[in-house]
């Protein structure tokens, strides 16, 4: 289809210092759980961003020092010959399709632990390393001039590297934010007081940097346009106006990391406007922002009404590396929209390279092999393929069959497809998760070689019956309602009856007596915390249980923790923290202290238990001594977890089809 006119602007080149960009779309430097441990994995990943259009493709934050290290968490790196070389392979990758590569120079200061490095942490004041129980070295005059030289010679790597951009990195509570910040930067030189010799060391860095990278790289600056507390809008535009001559593209944000990387249950698209609308204006040059851009229109009309030069994006370029392709060539149904869960972001916490709810193929570019717009076709395409279950596994899975050349039967039990991304979307402010369903039965619904059966159980004898003789079962899980889980692996005394109700059950319309009900979180991700809001919001007086520390202690990964607990404290919902249900009688629950085991009761009149899952896999069982050609579970059938590995496996599965497969790529040190 030809490109709709309206967005003929997002594909305007636009000269920026010495380089030129070939479109507006700039993938903002985004951390990939890849760095300086897997070179080759960021490489690729990158270089396919840049095949799917990216105009400028960044790197993660890249450090220029070993006082910069925030292992466990993996970056990238330019301390030697040897960063060079790797990430030289990440520019070649992005100019092969003829995008800008740009790098962000980084330094830590009092965030970066420095546990492998064993380098003392730097400040501009001695305060707490992040998450460590030791301070960072107070910087004096010697060692700010040693961070310039670092900083300079990191800049002249990046150079060798063939990188066209390159950051001075002033955002997001790292050093130079250190130094920009008035509660943090209490020092009495000239680098301490008031702004201007607050921000005397970020212009110092932009001046150094300008002339080793000469008219070579562009020069871009990451900042905020707000003090850290909020304040100083005016003061920080002042600042920025100061600067332009020295920049050529300012990437600004704000400080607040839950808006700026806001996950969809509490922020939605374009959330910065209203910060960073008058930089452009202010600066006379070049501008570029996040705000989790899915919408072309929104993109288009952030150009056309001066907010933004450049739309910036980490998640949704993620979420589909082809977007601008998709856009350009007028495909827009195709566009994989980034759901805002945060997955992504979650996994690089946990130090792994970062994975996508909707993009299976994030973080397998090189792993796997694996391409998000290209799989191997069939060789043997005439045998019929039955997927039993429509839910995240079954879907994914009936899309890349048919994307391979297979005929797809398609097999769902109830009226509606998606499974539990269905019922997940229902809970307080998910409904953008219901995208991954969505996006996949629109493009199947147009599929010559798939068909749907809704409303179709299908028992082992009726799976035969098809004559399929390939069968996927992906019949997905269901919430156990006896309290097994972490701790209590055989169940909890009590449980059972009415008053027990499960997270399908609420989601499928069931409600609690009337009364008090206890929500008891022993699983720790955003189930129980949804649930225990939804029926506050309905009027019940709920009490949340668990215990962990926190409410729902995993999405601290991905950045909703402190909003979930705060919203469930507004609402009233009553937080017992690390305690567990041992057992109940009656209205009655006992719980334990996790520390020390001692015991109190709660009242509550329904019990919901959020503990574990029960693959559901007796269709598949059943079938092990059939008759067919192939059998494969999948998804929660096989083992329950996020709706991104049930994806993920729906799409293994279908490369996996009727293929020889062979074991991912591993990168890694082999000893001589």
């Amino acid at each position: 289809m030809p490109r709709d006119p309206r967005f003929d602007p997002l594909f305007e080149p636009l000269k920026i210092g010495p380089v030129t960009a070939p479109n507006r779309f700039w993938q903002v430097p985004h951390c990939t759980g890849m760095g300086n441990q897997h070179p080759a994995s960021l490489a690729a990943m990158r270089g396919v961003k840049a095949e799917g259009g990216w105009g400028v493709v960044n790197s993660e934050y890249c450090s220029i020092h070993p006082t910069s290290d925030d292992t466990t968490a993996p970056y990238a790196s330019l301390w030697d010959e040897g960063d060079i070389r790797n990430m030289a392979r990440m520019a070649e990758a992005v100019h092969a399709h003829g995008a800008l590569a740009g790098v962000e120079l980084w330094h830590g200061g009092a965030r970066s632990g420095n546990v492998l490095s064993r380098e003392a942490p730097l400040g501009p004041e001695s305060m707490m390393a992040e998450n460590q129980p030791w301070q960072s070295q107070r910087m004096d005059r010697q060692d700010i001039a040693q961070l310039r030289e670092w900083h300079r010679l990191a800049a002249l790597r990046a150079k060798v590297a063939d990188f066209d951009v390159v950051y001075v990195y002033a955002a997001h509570t790292y050093l130079l934010a250190q130094f920009l910040d008035s509660a943090q930067n209490l020092r009495s030189d000239n680098y301490g007081g008031d702004f201007l010799n607050r921000s005397r060391l970020v212009r110092e860095l932009l001046e150094d940097t300008r002339i080793a990278v000469g008219d070579r790289m562009a020069l871009a600056i990451r900042i905020e346009v707000l003090h850290e507390d909020g304040s100083g809008a005016e003061e920080r535009a002042r600042f920025l106006q100061d600067i332009a001559p020295l920049v050529d593209v300012f990437d600004v944000t704000i400080p607040d990391y839950g808006v700026e990387m806001g996950p969809s249950r509490f922020v939605k698209e374009a959330p910065l406007e209203a910060h960073i609308a008058h930089v452009r204006a202010t600066t006379g040059k070049s501008v570029v922002s996040v705000g989790r851009f899915t919408s072309p229109e929104t993109m288009a009309s952030q150009l056309s009404r001066g907010v933004l030069d450049f739309i910036g994006a980490a998640r949704p370029s993620i979420a589909d590396p082809f977007l601008p392709s998709k856009i350009a060539e007028g495909r827009m149904d195709e566009i994989r929209e980034c759901i805002g869960c945060n997955i992504c972001y979650a996994h690089d916490g946990l130090g792994a390279p970062i994975r996508c709810t909707q993009n299976p193929t994030m973080g397998e570019e090189y792993r796997s092999g694996w391409h998000p717009e290209r799989t191997p076709a069939l060789k043997k395409t005439s045998e019929p393929v039955l997927v039993v279950g429509g839910g995240p596994a079954g879907l994914e899975a009936a899309l890349t069959l048919s994307r391979r050349g297979a005929t797809v039967l398609l097999a769902e039990a109830d009226a509606e497809f998606g499974g539990r991304v269905t019922l997940e979307s229902r809970l307080p402010g998910l409904s953008e998760w219901a995208r991954v369903r969505d996006w996949r039965l629109t493009q199947l619904r147009t599929d010559p070689n798939v068909s749907l059966y809704p409303n179709s159980h299908m028992t082992p004898d009726e799976v035969l019956a098809t004559e399929a003789p390939h069968v996927i079962v992906a019949t997905g899980s269901h919430w156990r309602s006896d309290g097994r889980g972490r701790h209590a692996p055989s169940a909890i005394l009590g449980l059972s009856g009415h008053t027990v109700l499960t997270p399908d059950q609420i989601l499928t319309g069931r409600r609690p007596d009337v009364g008090s009900v206890l929500v008891y979180d022993d699983e720790g991700y955003h189930m129980a915390a949804g649930l225990a809001e939804l029926l506050a919001d309905e009027g019940y007086d709920v009490t949340y249980l668990t215990p962990a520390a926190l409410v729902a202690p995993f999405t601290s990964y991905t950045v909703e923790q402190s909003r979930l607990q705060a919203r469930l404290i507004e609402k009233n919902v009553r937080i017992l923290a690390n305690q567990y249900l041992s057992r109940r009688e009656g209205s009655t629950c006992t719980v334990t202290c996790a520390f020390t085991g001692n015991e109190t009761s709660v009242a509550a009149a329904s019990v919901v238990p959020v503990t574990s899952r029960e693959p559901s896999e007796s269709l598949w069982q059943a079938l092990k001594a059939a008759p067919l050609s192939t059998l494969r579970r999948i998804g929660d059938a096989r083992a329950p977890g996020l709706i991104a590995h049930a994806v993920h496996d729906g799409h293994r599965a279908a490369r996996e089809h009727l293929s020889p497969t062979s074991a991912p790529l591993r990168e890694r040190v082999i000893l001589a």
